[in-house]
């Protein structure tokens, strides 16, 4: 052994050389696997962004999107052709419309972002339901309105016609309104021979068609079928059972009138009518939706009772309506960025 320890033979500087060698390699062994990381992260960042991208391009609307869409961003009122004549649904009285039909247009208008101050309601005939063109009597003449909620039944017809109608918003069917005293009705054949009102351009105008009632007298207004039913000009009324339980249960006819179930299979469903606002018909469909699937909201069930259910007692052995919202499909809204 050399007086500085090492052995005989060994060479310092080779065990040097290579100590000094293995610090560089040992230091890029251990970067590479930090780098590695770094490119992965880098590249799922970049597939969540391809897919975000692709998703908003390619996926359903959002409904901020919507709203732009159907232009109600920005937009300080909301117009609603109604009924004003039909109790328990549409009516007008001292400058004030209350009812069923009211209610769910409140319900529409505010999850579309308007305060019930900011609805305005305008009367319509049945026959504009259609083109949804309704009375306004500020402007002096008739308008367009953005809804129909008139008590307007879809059908195949109206749909070909140009009407585009949500989904149904309350289920009933035909029935017959006679004085009080008068025979049962059963059918609308039992009304062979006898004078009946029905509202113009409405499906049960159609049904009696189909019956062979030849004697018909078609008014724009149901309310005026009901002065001729009261006058005497008339046998029967007949058109849908919600809006004839409303004069049943008005107190100025309780006890003159009677509602007879003439027990058509046929169901009448009511939708909202949007015109070609496509986007504002996924909405109201959203809006449905909501009211439909959420326990918690009650609007829809708290109209029903607030202005139908009272109706069940004076309506006898007719129905008035199903006391259960319809079942509304989901429409296509995305809700997160990356839904499809």
């Amino acid at each position: 052994m050399d007086e500085d320890g090492a052995e005989p033979g060994d060479d310092p500087t080779a065990g040097g050389a290579q100590t000094a060698g293995r610090g560089p390699r040992a230091a890029w062994q251990s970067v590479v696997p930090i780098t590695r990381l770094v490119v992965v992260l880098v590249l799922i960042v970049v597939a969540v962004a391809v897919t975000t991208v692709v998703a908003v391009v390619a996926g359903p609307p959002s409904e901020d999107e919507l709203l732009k869409q159907a232009g109600m961003t920005g937009k300080h009122e909301l117009l609603v052709g109604v009924k004003d004549d039909q109790p328990g649904l549409a009516m007008k009285a001292n400058g004030v419309f209350t009812g069923f039909d009211i209610e769910i247009a409140y319900l529409i208008a505010g999850d579309l972002g308007f305060r019930p101050n900011e609805v305005r309601f305008l009367p319509i005939e049945s026959e504009d339901r259609e083109r949804m063109r309704a009375y306004d009597d500020r402007a002096r003449t008739n308008v367009t309105v953005d809804l129909v909620i008139a008590s307007y039944s879809i059908t195949p017809a109206r749909t070909a016609s140009g009407a585009r109608f949500s989904a149904p918003y309350l289920r009933t069917e035909q029935s017959v309104l006679t004085r009080k005293g008068h025979p049962r009705v059963e059918a609308l054949a039992d009304l062979a021979g006898k004078r009946v009102c029905t509202i113009a351009t409405s499906t049960s105008a159609d049904a009696l068609k189909d019956a062979g009632i030849a004697n018909v007298e078609r008014e724009k207004k149901v309310s005026n079928c009901v002065k001729s039913l009261m006058d005497g000009n008339v046998d029967a009324v007949t058109t849908d059972a919600a809006i004839l339980a409303g004069f049943v249960h008005e107190p100025a006819y309780q006890g003159k009138l009677e509602l007879h179930d003439i027990g058509l299979e046929a169901e009448e469903k009511w939708g909202v009518n949007v015109g070609p606002n496509e986007a504002l018909r996924t909405l109201v469909n959203l809006s449905l939706y909501r009211s439909w699937h959420d326990p918690g909201d009650r609007r829809w069930e708290d109209a029903y009772d607030r202005y139908l259910r009272p109706e069940r007692a004076y309506s006898g052995p007719q129905d008035v309506a199903v006391d259960a919202q319809p079942e509304v499909e989901r429409p296509a809204v995305r809700q997160w960025p990356w839904q499809r």
